[in-house]
């Protein structure tokens, strides 16, 4: 009898012990963290590194808007970017259109 209620997660009558409020929450305190550090840090990372990019265009730049209109930026005017798609074909799209840069990410698969 005594096996079954250990199976059950109970202590037998006269052996309970006393449990720390601590013990319950630890599991999801755990949790929190592997979340964090698997999920929402590198996350935040990404975001922060495309705002960065994003403030760092100039002119001259080769990029990747995200519908995959590739582009030389010819003038930036605010929050929009004008782009150069082809000869005389010019483009007025907003910054956070921008995917990446192509300069950089060339880079990156030539290092890999």
């Amino acid at each position: 009898m005594t096996g079954l209620l250990y199976a059950m997660g109970q202590a037998p009558a006269g052996q309970q012990e006393a449990a720390s409020p601590i013990s319950g929450f630890l599991p999801l305190i755990l949790i929190f963290f592997v979340f964090y550090f698997l999920l929402i840090r590198p996350q935040k990372k990404q975001v922060q590194q495309q705002k960065d990019m994003i403030n760092k265009l100039k002119r001259g730049d080769e990029i990747v808007t995200s519908g995959g209109i590739h582009g030389k930026v010819t003038a930036l005017k605010g929050k929009q970017v004008e782009l150069e798609i082809s000869p005389n074909t010019r483009i007025i799209l907003n910054k956070q259109a921008v995917s990446y840069l192509k300069t950089q990410q060339t880079a990156e698969e030539s290092g890999e």
